[in-house]
């Protein structure tokens, strides 16, 4: 059985489909706000991740005529902005080796002398140690509450490929935590 909010987007992407502009700026009011979160978190950067987001609602309008299934509306507009979010990190890399710098000029600035600010700062920092593929469905998986399948589809990977990535990082970051516990 589809989601309600599954529902609801494939009725406004119909909706829009059929001439009613309104339905789109539902789906926008709707959709960009987690957009934007999602950008931002790949590029550390409001200003970036709000131009990932609208480079995204740019491609979106352009070929929501041809999705199949608007009941995957957002698994499919997802796809597309993480595939735009990981197009920039790879234009940035080439640009610079200065990416890792500002992450750990962003990560020096957020420091707290609290305790359980200081275990969430190391377990975000044990988890930019693991690859960035691993660090993908890590993200997906646990902060944005996605399904298997839904990462599967976002990253257009198999299922079977995420539950693997889940696994080695979890793996990883046991380790990781237990070999600096110790020390």
């Amino acid at each position: 059985m589809d989601k309600p909010e599954n529902i609801l987007d494939s009725w406004l992407v119909l909706d829009y489909r059929s001439g009613n502009k309104k339905a789109l700026a539902l789906l926008v009011k709707r959709w960009h706000p987690k957009f934007c979160k999602q950008a931002y978190w790949y590029t550390k950067d409001i200003h970036q991740a709000k131009d990932i987001a609208q480079e995204s609602w740019s491609i979106i309008m352009k070929n929501i005529s041809k999705l199949e299934d608007t009941n995957k509306f957002g698994s499919w507009a997802m796809t597309i902005l993480n595939r735009k979010a990981v197009d920039w990190l790879r234009i940035q890399k080439r640009k610079s080796e200065g990416l890792k710098s500002y992450y750990e000029s962003k990560q020096n600035q957020s420091m707290t002398n609290d305790n359980s600010d200081n275990e969430l700062q190391n377990l975000k920092n044990v988890i930019r140690e693991l690859p960035e593929d691993q660090q993908i469905v890590i993200r997906l998986f646990y902060i944005e509450s996605c399904s298997l399948n839904e990462i599967s589809e976002i990253l257009n990977i198999s299922k079977g490929t995420v539950k693997s990535r889940l696994f080695y990082a979890r793996e990883k970051l046991k380790s990781i935590i237990k070999k600096e516990r110790h020390e």
